[in-house]
């Protein structure tokens, strides 16, 4: 791959897109570690914010509020600069990026989900009750597959975000996509200055990101018009 670009680019053009390509697998596993992690973290928060238990919906709310008020970058200095310092011993970048956009995604996602299960009729709560079902059984049996089709736009939609944010991961020393283009952007080589890195770099980021951002428009105008039907009809 790499002796294909430079024979079409010559150098430094072909090995930069090479390396800016590489660099750009490490930004969609981080992505995903984000997301499946911030999913697992975030469905249990949602479950406790939406108990009827008063003490779990205190501790969702308040672990929401915080990793929603907290800035990211701020969650990658604590995890990958802070958290070492204070035990005396290095972390992995990968560990610190992975658990600070966990728990920021987590936080997010929480807060989507809970809106889309908030958003299914109450008289689907109570006629789940009346059934003799409790809470956990009425959650996954009666609301989650009509929440389901209210949160799946927003979520897809907000793999966006979590793309966007791995950017700010080379700040504790992550090699993906944003740390390989600065590098080049500041070596001293003709043909990499930063007016041709960056919008390499942005067009990069806009591939990953605009495919998910049209699947999500096209998810809300699909799912969203179905899952009005039956509160109109009611």
């Amino acid at each position: 791959m790499s002796d294909f670009l430079v024979a079409i680019l010559g150098k430094p053009g072909g090995i930069v897109l090479f390396q800016l390509l590489e660099a750009t697998q490490y930004t969609i596993y981080l992505s995903l570690i984000a997301f499946l992690g911030g999913g697992l973290v975030g469905a249990g928060i949602t479950v406790l914010r939406t108990s009827p238990v008063r003490w779990a919906k205190r501790v969702a709310i308040a672990y929401i509020w915080l990793f929603e008020s907290a800035p990211l970058l701020m969650l990658l200095f604590i995890a990958g600069l802070g958290v070492p310092r204070l035990l005396g011993q290095d972390v992995n970048p990968w560990i610190a990026a992975s658990a600070a956009l966990t728990f920021y995604s987590s936080a997010y996602l929480a807060d989507v989900w809970r809106g889309a299960i908030e958003a299914i009729p109450a008289g689907q709560w109570e006629g789940a009750r009346s059934l003799g079902l409790h809470f956990l059984s009425t959650l996954r049996l009666v609301i989650l597959p009509q929440a389901l089709r209210l949160a799946l736009a927003p979520t897809v939609g907000f793999m966006v975000q979590i793309i966007k944010g791995t950017s700010l991961a080379y700040i504790i020393g992550f090699h993906d996509l944003m740390t390989i283009g600065k590098r080049w952007a500041n070596a001293p080589v003709d043909g990499t200055e930063p007016f041709i890195i960056f919008p390499v770099m942005a067009l990069i980021y806009f591939c990953l990101c605009f495919p998910l951002s049209v699947w999500a428009r096209r998810l809300e105008a699909r799912l969203g018009a179905v899952s009005k039907r039956p509160v109109a009809a009611g």
